[in-house]
């Protein structure tokens, strides 16, 4: 038992060290030398859990997944309208990005070209549909203007998402992430919010800004 204990948490600081060189150089710039040195481990035991770089992406992706669906889960459980849900969403897989490098590193994998292994879906086909179902339920409640193009809108959510994280990653700190969701929520909520209901999602979004920060 406490062998198999020892092995999970190599393996976990094998995963967390490679997440951090992977978000901070690159999957290609980054070489197995460089996990080992990082995370303090022999060849053998990276080799032991992982026979290939590629293999060690897919894992990182694999955790990201994981963690992106069951923040999901956790809000959907709370029972929020869909709008709040889609806010507190991303808002929730934003605080992973800053609290650590294995949601940022799924996501700079996801845009470095490194393939994605079935059953696993693409992250930004997952973002998309977790996004998209639940627009098309706050057009229902009538949260959003009924004429709202979902697939449009949808779309360019993870592209302002993923994008923000893209260009946040070489000229600002991952800690100012929250900033710039809340940012993404004031534009957004102006042009998709019927006028009366709008105070109540910016306000939302100020919030949810001010308590990742004040963890951060």
């Amino acid at each position: 038992m406490a062998r198999q204990l020892r092995a999970e948490q190599t393996r976990t600081t094998i995963i967390t060290a490679a997440a951090d060189l992977f978000d901070r150089h690159g999957y290609e710039s980054t070489s197995l030398s460089d996990i080992v040195e990082h995370a303090h481990v022999t060849k053998g035991a990276l080799y032991f859990h992982f026979a290939a770089k590629e293999d060690l992406a897919h894992a990182i992706m694999e955790l990201q997944s994981q963690a992106a669906r069951r923040v999901a889960g956790e809000i959907d459980d709370r029972g929020y309208c869909s709008l709040e849900a889609l806010i507190r969403l991303t808002f929730g897989l934003t605080r992973l990005s800053v609290e650590g490098p294995i949601a940022r590193a799924g996501l700079r994998l996801a845009t470095g070209g490194v393939a994605v292994r079935p059953p696993l879906p693409h992250p930004f086909a997952e973002l998309l549909d977790l996004i998209s179902r639940r627009l098309v339920s706050a057009a229902k409640e009538s949260d959003i203007h009924a004429d709202v193009d979902v697939d449009a809108v949808a779309h360019s959510l993870v592209c302002f998402f993923v994008g923000t994280r893209v260009v946040g990653r070489s000229r600002e700190p991952v800690g100012r992430l929250p900033r710039r969701m809340a940012e993404m929520w004031h534009v957004l909520i102006r042009g998709l919010v019927p006028v009366p209901r709008r105070p109540r999602y910016l306000s939302l979004a100020a919030r949810l800004e001010r308590e990742i920060m004040a963890v951060v």
